[in-house]
């Protein structure tokens, strides 16, 4: 079942000796329904990745930073979720990657990804729009 957008899922793992971009990794990139299943029953859960590690999913072409083109003018919506419950941070996540690649909102043109940040004191989800000055966008998002 083909998807609207092909999607690229990113690894990021901190690691001080190298530059951020020379610490972003691209897993995989997928354009069917099947495919993104493969994908996320083959690799760990965000509970699971190492601290200080991210996983990003952004439309194909769009790196996840805020120097790519589709990023200059946009903004995010972040989510800070408590460290006490693992489920509720992969569940959150596995949610919020359905939304991204079922494109089913009003304004899924303005979406451009999503990043998971797992750090010590509280993991994040953020979900990356094009037009930051887009109020009605954003408030439907």
């Amino acid at each position: 079942h083909p998807l609207h957008s092909e999607w690229t899922l990113w690894y990021l793992e901190t690691d001080r000796s190298k530059s951020w971009e020379e610490m972003l990794h691209e897993v995989a990139s997928f354009k069917t329904v099947e495919n993104f299943w493969s994908l996320i029953n083959h690799i760990k859960t965000p509970s699971e990745i190492k601290m200080g590690s991210d996983y990003c999913l952004f439309k194909k072409g769009i790196r996840p930073m805020w120097e790519d083109e589709a990023n200059v003018k946009g903004g995010r919506w972040v989510i800070t979720l408590n460290k006490s419950n693992k489920n509720d941070l992969d569940n959150f996540w596995l949610d919020t990657m359905l939304v991204l690649i079922g494109e089913s909102c009003d304004y899924s043109d303005e979406l451009c990804g999503a990043v998971v940040n797992i750090r010590v004191k509280n993991n994040k989800i953020s979900i990356w729009t094009a037009n930051g000055n887009n109020e009605e966008a954003a408030l439907e998002i």
